[in-house]
């Protein structure tokens, strides 16, 4: 999806070697990206300053390996299970090994997007193979150095744990001393990723639990955040976005608010406001004082999602209506004609914020021909160009730096903070910090799309499922978060929107999914696991209801139509997790599956425990039982955790979050109006992850795609009704149940 948008991105900048063995010698292993592999120079760490170079490690003479973490570190675990292929791969002492994150630079870039990127929970496929060959060349080239000291042939040196050993004499060198005095090649050996990496049974670390690096400092208090970047000199603002999506400001009370104190200056950006001055809390006061008259967008003044969703679902019901083919197989309106009976079930979901705990901000400070940008940001890359472009430069003159992110979810995806800042800082002459505040952060928010969702199930004399029609109504995503060039490049086929509306595991002969694309009137955009976060509700929900239909079991029909081992073991675990057949007083159970991920899928199974306050309305899960195969487990105790950070932030969304919006502006405000859930309300949790694979699938995002049905089957088991629009508030539950 990225590939095209990313094909290029700029230089890099010189790593820092802050502290790193003081001045004294020791090796950096250089490495440049090419279609058929890696190739690189070695060089010695007492180079001159202000070099540039693209160095994943880094070895000195006291032993110490210093890797560099390539992708963006938001909570997932990255900055620990990427160097740890490198570690693994090259044989390192982990107890020896700091990590350090990587500066912008083409040798970073996730392979699968040619570029520093990380959407779709494929940072660990899409690196695996780049970190796999770069450590073993460093192995090979240490195994290299040792030979030539002892005067051996290459092939009787083995590595271990920071160490080169010749078994025959006994003899053993740390890399540490190889580091000192090894003579540099002109260039690193070559590496067959067939033959030169290791196999998963010689994983020493991978596989392992190994704590992840960026937890001590997040708990201690010393990570640094965005928002918590400090230039010397600095100056602060804030922006005020359009509420409606395409309008501008027409006129504002720039030269009253500037007069306020500590207020340097206003100015109109794109589509809003700025407000620059001395202290943040001169200019969240100023920002309160703002006033503007926005030039109205025909766009989106007229967009009222609580009656647009009925219109929604009509658009849904209309099979006239113009609509884009997702995925097709067979002739679904051949089998549907013919089927002995067809079962139909509509599905809604409403707008989600993606609520991250530190909003949006941005550092930058532009010095004439170059600048210089702090923020945390799943994308790299595009900030570096998108900022150049906005500033008039060279896209190698503006440099990236990678802070932690308070959340990603997809939120950071672009570039429009690190613009602004940029934009301020080059008209005021000062660095500059921007930052929102949670209200802004809100109103001007980029939403998982509100949708509504058909489908409709043929099922033959016993039963079996003959056709399935599935048709997905709501705005599309792909043309804000990147262009209307790029989704016409795709004949109007939004990966991001469709997401999970595809039966790749389950034996279905006769299949359509299509999108009626809504015209786009919001702010849309990724969120935590994507399109699969709605239309597995609706996928999972209507199985359920064909099982209930044919009087079968739900575990047992998923297990029927399940046409692969990973997904069928995945299912029967998930159900012996939770003991499917016990008997329960009180509460009910509710199962659902889903695949998530790009090129290589994770399988999921989730079965929920609910009980119902029928007085309140109030839904209350007890337990959540969720079985996962992420192909290879590189770290499964982060796995865990991962797994029950999505269950968290997907059952926020399944029981009580939602944005509305009336005459194209949001409703909602902050934490008040718009809930998150509470840790009073969080379940118990338990994971287990399966190992299938020789490479690692997505894990981020799987979390969250099998919640909603889960709990949505697991209502019915228990009262008889179904639960058909996200969320289950206890004013919709309440409605349902005396319907």
């Amino acid at each position: 999806m990225a590939q095209e948008i990313f094909s290029e991105s700029a230089s890099t900048s010189e790593i820092s070697r802050r502290s790193f063995l003081g001045g004294s010698a020791g090796l950096t292993f250089a490495f440049t990206f090419g279609s058929t592999g890696i190739s690189g120079m070695a060089t010695a760490i007492g180079a001159p300053m202000g070099r540039t170079v693209n160095a994943y490690v880094k070895i000195a003479v006291d032993g110490s390996v210093t890797i560099m973490a390539p992708g963006p570190e938001m909570g997932q675990g990255i900055m620990t299970s990427l160097p740890l292929i490198v570690a693994e791969e090259m044989d390192a002492d982990w107890d020896k090994v700091v990590i350090e994150q990587a500066p912008l630079g083409k040798a970073y870039n996730n392979s699968i997007f040619k570029a520093q990127y990380a959407v779709a929970s494929v940072s660990s496929l899409g690196y695996w193979k780049p970190l796999r060959i770069a450590g073993a060349q460093v192995r090979k080239f240490l195994a290299n150095a040792a030979a030539e000291r002892w005067g051996i042939p290459v092939a009787e040196v083995t590595t271990q744990t920071g160490m080169a050993h010749h078994q025959a004499t006994g003899r053993k060198v740390s890399y540490g001393n190889l580091a000192a005095d090894a003579k540099v090649p002109a260039k690193l050996p070559k590496i067959n990723p067939k033959k030169d990496v290791k196999k998963p049974n010689q994983y020493k670390l991978l596989g392992k639990s190994v704590p992840r690096v960026d937890v001590p400092p997040k708990v201690d208090g010393s990570a640094n955040y965005g928002i918590d970047v400090q230039v010397p000199g600095m100056i602060y603002a804030t922006f005020a976005r359009s509420p409606v999506r395409g309008s501008i400001p027409e006129t504002f009370n720039g030269d009253e608010v500037k007069n306020m104190k500590g207020i340097t200056n206003v100015m109109a950006i794109d589509d809003g406001v700025a407000v620059v001055g001395e202290t943040v809390e001169a200019v969240f006061n100023a920002r309160g004082a703002l006033k503007i008259d926005w030039k109205n967008s025909v766009r989106g003044e007229s967009m009222n999602s609580e009656t647009e969703i009925t219109a929604y679902l009509e658009h849904a019901r209309d099979r006239h209506r113009k609509s884009v083919t997702f995925k097709q197989k067979g002739d679904v309106t051949g089998a549907i004609a013919s089927a002995a009976k067809v079962i139909t079930g509509e599905y809604t979901s409403a707008y989600n914020y993606h609520a991250q705990m530190e909003p949006m901000n941005s550092t930058a400070n532009v010095m004439g021909d170059r600048a210089e940008v702090w923020l945390g940001t799943q994308a790299q890359t595009r900030n570096s160009l998108e900022t150049a472009k906005a500033l008039g430069l060279d896209s190698d003159k503006v440099n990236v730096h990678q802070m932690y992110m308070g959340g990603g979810f997809g939120r950071r995806v672009w570039a429009e903070e690190s613009k602004i800042a940029a934009t301020i800082s080059k008209t005021v002459g000062k660095p500059v910090k921007m930052l929102l505040s949670r209200e802004d952060d809100l109103s001007s928010g980029t939403f998982r799309p509100m949708m509504a969702q058909r489908i409709e199930a043929g099922l033959d004399d016993k039963g079996k499922i003959v056709a399935w029609r599935h048709r997905v109504v709501g705005e599309p995503i792909i043309p804000f978060v990147y262009s209307q060039a790029r989704m016409a490049g795709l004949k109007h086929r939004d990966l991001i929107v469709m997401s999970g509306a595809v039966i790749p595991h389950y034996g279905i002969d006769n299949f359509l999914t299509e999108h009626v694309i809504e015209p786009e009137r919001t702010r849309t955009a990724a969120w935590r696991a994507v399109g699969a976060g709605y239309t597995k509700f609706a996928m999972e929900s209507m199985i359920d209801e064909i099982a209930r239909e044919n009087n079968v079991d739900a575990v047992r029909i998923r297990l029927s139509l399940a046409k692969d081992k990973r997904a069928k073991r995945i299912i029967q675990k998930a159900a012996e997790m939770a003991n499917w057949e016990q008997k329960r007083q009180g509460t009910a159970l509710g199962i659902a599956f889903a695949e998530y991920g790009l090129r290589f899928t994770s399988p999921t199974a989730t079965v929920a425990e609910i009980s119902l306050d029928e007085k309140t309305g109030v839904i209350r899960v007890h337990k959540l039982w969720t079985a996962v195969d992420p192909g290879l487990p590189l770290q499964p105790e982060n796995i865990k955790a991962q797994v029950e950070g999505g269950h968290m932030y997907a059952l926020g969304a399944t029981l009580k979050e939602q944005v509305t919006i009336v005459n194209g502006v949001v409703q909602q405000s902050n934490f008040h109006d718009y809930p998150v859930l509470r840790m009073s309300e969080a379940p118990e949790v338990e994971v287990a992850v399966l190992r299938s694979a020789p490479v690692p699938g997505a894990v981020g995002e799987i979390g969250v795609p099998t919640v909603a049905p889960a709990v949505a089957n697991a209502f019915f088991a228990l009262t008889g009704k179904r639960l058909r629009n996200l969320p289950f508030s206890p004013e919709a539950v309440k409605a349902v149940m005396k319907s």
